[in-house]
């Protein structure tokens, strides 16, 4: 009877942990580049008795790779990403970290950034200054970026995040890697379109049922875990009873 209190109890650990993750996935559904998240279960097995007991574990957070869909903008500012590249951002305290949110604009120092104020770098992890009186950038598949009046002025850069990396949350929707990103070298697998901005890789409608799948399976929990209550205290009565 505790057997079946302390599966039921991990159950619900490991739920409660699923739907939080599937409640900000639901609340970043709209954010540019948001990457969602997931959640990774496994299974642990008390031998303590004659029988092994099968418990959940609470389940491993990770960011999901998977790509969104792109949006068309036709604004000449607004990039998207065609592979599994990032680009590389540094905020202000010089902290670096990787989006697929290329949603950008021109600061006054005439510096390219995103909307947040995030300098977007090259390929070699320098700024990218423009010309603000030079005209709107024409930015091609490689990153590369010019300008009517001015030429050549740079390139956006593009980094792979080695598969195997660990992903920390970062500002809006960017992401911290635990290893080195790489520069990306050739552009067959990985480009730049401009006009597009990449959408969150999150499906409303299977976030939505994943919700009411878990709030079913929690209180199904919750009923073993009264079932089990109700098993012991019959017991205990009618124990006692005749004892």
């Amino acid at each position: 009877m505790q057997d079946a209190l302390y599966v039921a109890l991990s159950a619900q650990v490991a739920l409660s942990n699923r739907l939080e993750t599937v409640a900000r996935n639901v609340a970043n559904m709209n954010t540019a580049g948001y990457r969602a998240d997931e959640v990774k279960f496994a299974e642990l097995i008390s031998k303590a008795g004659q029988d092994n007991v099968s418990f959940a574990t609470g389940g491993e957070k990770y960011i999901s790779r998977q790509g969104g869909s792109l949006n068309k903008t036709d604004n000449p500012l607004d990039l998207a990403i065609e592979g599994e590249a990032w680009f590389a951002i540094r905020d202000a305290g010089g902290r670096l970290s990787y989006t697929r949110d290329g949603r950008l604009e021109i600061g006054q120092d005439g510096t390219l950034r995103t909307l947040t104020g995030q300098q977007i770098l090259g390929t070699g992890g320098q700024p990218i200054a423009l010309d603000p009186d030079a005209g709107m950038p024409l930015i091609t598949q490689s990153g590369e970026i010019s300008q009517v009046q001015a030429g050549v002025v740079g390139q956006v850069g593009l980094f792979l995040i080695p598969e195997d990396a660990q992903l920390t949350r970062a500002e809006n929707s960017a992401v911290i890697p635990d290893k080195p990103a790489i520069p990306v070298q050739t552009y067959d697998r990985n480009g730049v379109r401009q006009g597009y901005v990449e959408g969150a890789n999150i499906n409303p409608v299977r976030e939505m049922t994943k919700m009411i799948m878990i709030s079913r399976a929690f209180e199904s929990a919750t009923k073993m875990i009264d079932g089990s209550n109700e098993s012991q205290e019959k017991a205990i009565r009618e124990l006692g009873a005749t004892s």
